[in-house]
């Protein structure tokens, strides 16, 4: 893949020894050979992640194949290839110009997730079910030129075959009478590659009788078994083959990573790419500016922080003092929910001079500028983004005697329920919370740890930044409160009984509808902050 540096260069033309796919749906088996701009690259990538986001997302709020979860697919994949997915396949030149975006952008987080095991395997996972969904998808005809296409002998059946062994076919899967049989389309398969579906029951072996298992006569099935299966089932079969595929090249493909190391153009972004948050924008909202005073911060936190930021404010008001990195995280997360430089200053000066070694004089030394920094007042005046959860669980883990990171990720399992029971969940709720991060499912546990602490049965969301807990708790405790509007939200403050009604902040659902032109500012955004400055 070659990168230009023309950064109008939109017109996405294919040459004819260019993207080689002439379907839809893809193997990835051949590395696009094509030019690039930049800009391209990045927002190819960037596009393409917010839709395996968004599947890890839907995995983590509705049960997997429900309608729910479907209908959250559909509006991925229209999201990001609008013309493919309706089918609307008239107009060769849209159809390729979002072929190739699908061929590159796959090539691009490949590479991105290929420097580690956990990354490969969090890849191929919502790889395996953005692939799944549009197979699913597919036509009859289709399915059938794809599977031409890759060269897997998996032959429909005619209608007379299929008729000539429609009993053995009916006791194959004891869930389907002769009606289900004789409405769906078959395929015959080798039997070494339907073995899940053995293991099932769902499918008919030929030569072997009648839906046998696999330990029962191994030897014979292999020398001449055939395995008739529905066309519903052989998704099965396919991804089995992708899964195995894909993970044989991500292997491959982190052993490349070193020849890329002569690139600084692209080793840094991809390098970045992996823990990058792609969702709502927290920085410097002017809806929010100033709404928060300093006095407000020890009411907000004891329900609408998030397990990370409140163990970070009772650190700071034991101590008086957080280091560097404590003070990153939770110094920008205030800055996202409407803490304007001024109270910042007042607020860290108040408590940093509470402890023994550090006067006003001292402070505003050696700290206020650092603050002043974060808010885009000194240095390359860079408006700083809060952390994410990604970016907390994955970078800078803590030391000794620091208290920043995720508490789900970062703290021992008995020590974390200690902390979950002091805050007063209770033990089952504590016990739950520290089996879901015991798991790795960190950001699952801090959704639990919200309906807990909320009282609610389902959050209906998923957190991917401690600014979004902060929001929805907002928004939950001015709709649970009398005579205030769903819209707006309340902040109680400890130091004054008055309070100050804000515009509520609209989460944004719709962010993976935007055209590619509106999201010309926020791929800026998000580059300058996270993966530097693109220089053309």
């Amino acid at each position: 893949m070659q990168f230009s540096s023309n950064t109008d260069r939109r017109n996405h033309r294919l040459h004819k020894t260019k993207i080689r796919a002439t379907h839809t749906l893809q193997f990835y088996s051949k590395p696009p050979i094509d030019n690039i701009s930049l800009e391209d690259f990045e927002r190819f990538a960037i596009d393409r992640l917010k839709v395996l986001k968004g599947i890890e997302n839907a995995l983590l709020r509705y049960q997997k194949n429900s309608p729910e979860y479907e209908r959250e697919m559909t509006k991925l994949y229209k999201a990001f290839l609008p013309n493919v997915a309706r089918q609307e396949l008239d107009n060769a030149d849209v159809i390729n110009q979002e072929i190739r975006k699908d061929h590159i952008s796959h090539f691009i987080l490949r590479l991105a997730y290929c420097r580690s095991e956990n990354l490969r395997r969090w890849f191929l996972m919502h790889e395996m079910e953005l692939f799944k969904y549009r197979f699913n998808q597919e036509s009859a005809g289709g399915i059938d030129s794809f599977l031409k296409a890759n060269n897997l002998e998996y032959t429909p059946i005619p209608e007379n075959e299929k008729m000539s062994i429609r009993t053995e076919l009916i006791h194959s899967n004891p869930m389907q009478n002769g009606a289900a049989v004789e409405s769906k389309d078959y395929y015959k398969v080798p039997f070494t590659e339907a073995l899940d579906l053995v293991k099932l029951r769902k499918i008919y072996l030929k030569n072997v009788g009648i839906h046998l298992l696999f330990s029962a006569l191994v030897q014979h099935i292999l020398n001449n078994g055939q395995a008739y299966v529905p066309r519903d089932d052989l998704v099965t079969i396919v991804i089995s083959v992708f899964r195995a595929n894909l993970s044989h090249a991500l292997a491959m493909a982190s052993k490349a990573l070193p020849f890329l190391e002569e690139d600084d153009r692209i080793l840094p972004k991809l390098s970045n790419l992996s823990r990058q948050y792609i969702g709502k924008d927290y920085s410097a909202q002017p809806s929010l500016s100033g709404q928060v005073v300093a006095g407000d911060i020890d009411g907000l936190s004891a329900k609408s922080f998030p397990l990370c930021m409140k163990q970070l404010h009772e650190s700071l008001r034991e101590n008086h003092h957080l280091t560097h990195g404590g003070r990153m995280q939770y110094g920008l997360f205030l800055k996202g929910i409407g803490l304007s430089l001024e109270e910042a200053l007042r607020f860290w000066r108040e408590e940093f001079t509470k402890g023994p070694n550090i006067d006003a004089d001292k402070f505003d030394k050696q700290y206020a500028y650092n603050i002043r920094h974060n808010y885009g007042k000194e240095g390359k005046r860079t408006n700083y983004t809060p952390y994410s959860c990604m970016k907390i669980i994955m970078s800078n883990p803590p030391g000794p005697r620091d208290y920043h990171g995720c508490p789900f990720r970062h703290t021992d399992p008995d020590l974390l329920r200690q902390r979950l029971l002091s805050n007063g969940l209770s033990s089952e709720g504590a016990k739950e919370i520290t089996e879901l991060a015991k798991g790795s499912h960190y950001q699952l546990a801090c959704v639990r740890y919200y309906e807990l602490v909320h009282n609610v049965s389902d959050a209906g969301f998923s957190i991917n930044h401690p600014n979004e807990y902060f929001e929805e708790s907002q928004r939950v405790q001015g709709a649970n409160r009398p005579n205030t509007r769903f819209a707006a939200r309340r902040i109680n403050t400890t130091t004054n009984t008055s309070e100050t009604e804000t515009k509520s902040v609209t989460k944004d659902e719709d962010i993976l509808s935007k055209t590619a032109d509106s999201l010309d500012d926020e791929i800026d955004e998000f580059l300058s902050n996270s993966l530097g400055e693109i220089t053309e």
